[in-house]
């Protein structure tokens, strides 16, 4: 069992404290997606944040503590502001682009009204204004990969679904293989299982930044979390991370139930070699530095690896407001903080 320790807990400021929407509504920072572009760490939330200047997404400095507010930076190119319900980032393979995926968990099928939840994004690393939309429908006049959306219907074989997992490993084919871990998946929004499924296909980038398809998405794993002793909450996928490093993937698994009139909420660690993947084996869990279960007591949504040697969580925790272990002075956190762990590796 791989083993982690904590080097660091905290919480980051993701935009001013009492920032309303335009019904009056206290804005929550709901951290969703984390990656670690070489220099920055670039974030997003679920929710929008509202602001002609902010959006969703936005970049901090990584400091050796964790991340720092001093800097925050929000990207506010049109694709990125027109996107809704963001839920992973990922490097490419060979690490020249930055991709986003929305959650494709709604749509209209006698409307566009509903593109927004959509999308998968990229643009060159360090230039978020050279975004662009990958697989859109060949129609100008629609946005969103609604291309995309189709293949995905195809390979998960259901009408409803939920993307929360996205990242590139190397591949003999193309420029690697994309991944999308799937979280949710049934008859509908009310009709569901949580899961942890991965489909993919491989892809190829050109010159002009542009990302396409060169086979059918396909599924490529699939596990159950609850298999695992160590394991008490029922679970589905919320982030994929490619570890160049070490060459191996990490997978989050996170939970939110009610016991005993009791609100749990929660995640694991998964780790896996790309042998392992490719053979369709269940990932390992990570232990803690005590060879224990490496257990998160904020719901676990974001996974940035900063090196080969740490890696940052980071937390989306809808409404619940407490702060756990991470209580100095308040026990609950403001709204416009989202918590982070910052755990090194062994």
């Amino acid at each position: 069992m791989i083993r982690t320790r904590i080097l660091n807990e905290g919480t980051l400021h993701c935009f001013p404290t009492g920032l309303r929407d335009e019904q009056g509504r206290l804005v929550n920072a709901e951290i969703s997606a984390a990656v670690f572009d070489g220099e920055r760490l670039i974030l997003a939330s679920d929710k929008p944040i509202p602001g002609e200047s902010r959006s969703a997404v936005f970049a901090v400095p990584m400091g050796e503590n964790g991340p720092q507010e001093e800097g925050l930076e929000y990207f506010t190119g049109d694709a990125i502001k027109r996107a809704t319900k963001y839920e992973d980032f990922a490097l490419t393979a060979n690490g020249r682009h930055v991709l986003a995926t929305t959650g494709f968990d709604r749509i209209d099928e006698d409307s566009h009204e509903l593109n927004a939840w959509n999308h998968l994004l990229i643009w060159p690393l360090g230039q978020p204004e050279r975004i662009s939309v990958v697989d859109p429908d060949p129609r100008d006049d629609v946005t969103g990969s609604l291309e995309l959306r189709r293949r995905l219907d195809e390979a998960i074989g259901l009408p409803y679904y939920k993307i929360e997992g996205l990242a590139a490993i190397p591949a003999d084919q193309g420029d690697g293989l994309l991944l999308f871990g799937i979280r949710e998946q049934g008859q509908s929004h009310e009709d569901f299982d949580y899961v942890s499924r991965v489909v993919g296909a491989h892809y190829r980038v050109d010159e002009q930044d542009r990302l396409t398809f060169i086979d059918d998405i396909r599924e490529l794993l699939a596990f159950d979390p609850g298999a695992h002793e160590g394991v008490r909450h029922v679970c589905g996928l919320s982030s994929l991370e490619y570890d160049p490093y070490n060459g191996r993937l990490y997978l989050l698994t996170s939970f939110e139930t009610e016991e005993e009139g009791l609100h749990a909420i929660g995640g694991y660690l998964w780790v896996m070699t790309l042998e392992d993947f490719h053979a369709r084996r269940a990932p390992g869990l990570v232990g803690d530095d005590e060879g224990a279960p490496r257990i998160f007591e904020h719901k676990a949504e974001g996974l940035a690896v900063l090196d080969a040697h740490r890696l940052l969580v980071a937390y989306d925790n809808d409404r619940e407001m407490a702060l756990g272990s991470l209580e100095g002075e308040r026990e609950e956190r403001y709204t416009s903080e989202a918590p982070w762990t910052l755990l090194s590796v062994d």
